[in-house]
């Protein structure tokens, strides 16, 4: 894996050039403040008892909550709020603040709730759609000094882009910040799909492309490259993975599986690399390592081992295969879950493995944890059902021991007859 992730730091390099290029242009400004609704802090704290990984669970209680999908920025960028979902009696996005403890219920200037969300790159705003309004949402926080006895003044501030009709997933920023992708389903079948692109700097709504020849299904999981500005994937079938070119507008598919492969899950990482899940033995009984993809060259590598034997059952051959992968920003890490609710990392550089928690679900029912990033590379974001009957947004660090191991053990060794050149 050494030859994928040498290149590491100039797409660091090209990731921050990228932010510069996102602040530079002319926006129109924000409406006038509106109070959103402050609740009083729920949070959890544990300890995973096998690996010793802190856990913050951001709710308790027995209600629903859930993790932003695993390819969207859950951390606003100033790391001053950490976005999920309650899907019970308020179905919409909702935020905790990371200074008092307290949640945030979001909405628009008109009370409507906010759906498709995901935080900006570049400034600590949050993009989601409110209806069929793309909104941008800034907030201006006047932190609690007691939390739990007052709350917190918080105010939004709203930007509306466009209008989109039949928008379907979740808005998605390119990485130098010129525009967000969404998928529109107008129907039922490929032909009455698309994804269209919306300009961050004056709202201009504009058709990429349409559904490819042969697919059979809508467009799904429409999310940019991390380190291209020109680059971004979308999900059909029967081949899973494709990818588009803005300038030409061309969906081509970089990996085409073989009838009964499983591929899915597809999602950027670094040096223009997808990583997804798959192998050869098709459902139910299926084997499924994490993979990365090169997008211009086909070439696919195992950077976490998944299992399977004959004799193996569906529940065991789930505990030793991942579902939902996520690449560290920094490509330290790529992190997987399973249907028991297992969250392994994989070092980025060796692919070695290393359990972060475990029993977040129970096999057969319930949220798949949908592991996501922080913006840093130290933490991870994903559902859990142990807690309280309920379903809620958990946060797992990564012991500072394991990230100085990488680190250390992630270097190029020289020999000594070169160290003493």
């Amino acid at each position: 894996m050494e030859s994928c992730f040498s290149m590491k730091w100039i797409c660091v390099a090209i990731l921050v050039a990228c932010m510069a290029q996102a602040g530079t242009s002319e926006e129109p400004g924000f409406g006038e403040p509106y109070k959103l609704e402050v609740l009083a802090p729920q949070a959890k704290h544990a300890t995973d008892p096998e690996t010793g990984a802190v856990l913050l669970y951001l709710t308790s209680g027995p209600l629903h909550h859930e993790n932003l999908y695993f390819h969207e920025r859950s951390w606003l960028q100033d790391d001053s709020v950490i976005l999920f979902y309650a899907r019970h009696d308020f179905n919409g996005l909702m935020g905790y603040v990371v200074e008092t403890g307290e949640l945030i219920r979001f909405a628009s200037e008109d009370g409507a709730p906010l759906q498709g969300a995901t935080a900006r790159l570049n400034r600590p705003t949050i993009y989601a759609m409110a209806g069929k309004r793309a909104v941008e949402i800034a907030l201006e926080i006047e932190p609690s000094k007691n939390p739990a006895q007052t709350r917190s003044t918080i105010r939004a501030r709203q930007r509306v882009l466009c209008e989109i009709d039949h928008a379907s997933g979740s808005l998605n920023e390119s990485c130098d910040g010129r525009y967000l992708s969404m998928g529109v389903n107008e129907g039922s079948t490929p032909d009455t799909s698309s994804i269209f692109l919306i300009s961050t700097n004056d709202g201009k709504l504009e058709r990429l492309c349409g559904m490819p020849p042969g697919t059979n299904s809508v467009v799904t999981h429409v999310q940019w490259s991390i380190t291209n500005p020109n680059l971004l994937s979308f999900a059909n079938s029967p081949i899973r993975i494709w990818v588009v070119d803005i300038r030409d507008k061309v969906p081509w598919a970089p990996y085409e599986q073989r009838p009964g492969e499983l591929v899915t899950h597809e999602v950027w990482w670094v040096n223009d690399l997808l990583v997804f899940c798959g192998g050869i033995h098709p459902k139910p009984l299926e084997d499924a390592h994490v993979k990365t993809l090169n997008p211009h060259t086909g070439e696919v590598r195992i950077i976490g081992e998944g299992a399977w034997w004959p004799e193996a059952t569906a529940i065991e051959l789930a505990r030793c295969n991942w579902w939902h992968p996520a690449g560290s920003p920094d490509g330290h890490w790529v992190v997987a879950d399973n249907w028991h609710g297992d969250i392994m990392l994989f070092e980025g550089l060796t692919s070695r493995p290393r359990l972060l928690t475990q029993n977040h679900r129970t096999y057969g029912g319930g949220e798949h944890p949908e592991v996501g990033w922080d913006r840093h590379g130290e933490q991870v974001i994903f559902a859990s059902h142990k807690l309280d009957d309920g379903i809620h947004a958990c946060v797992a660090t990564i012991p500072e021991t394991w990230q100085q191991e990488v680190r250390t053990f992630g270097r190029r060794i020289e020999s000594v007859a070169d160290s003493e050149r």
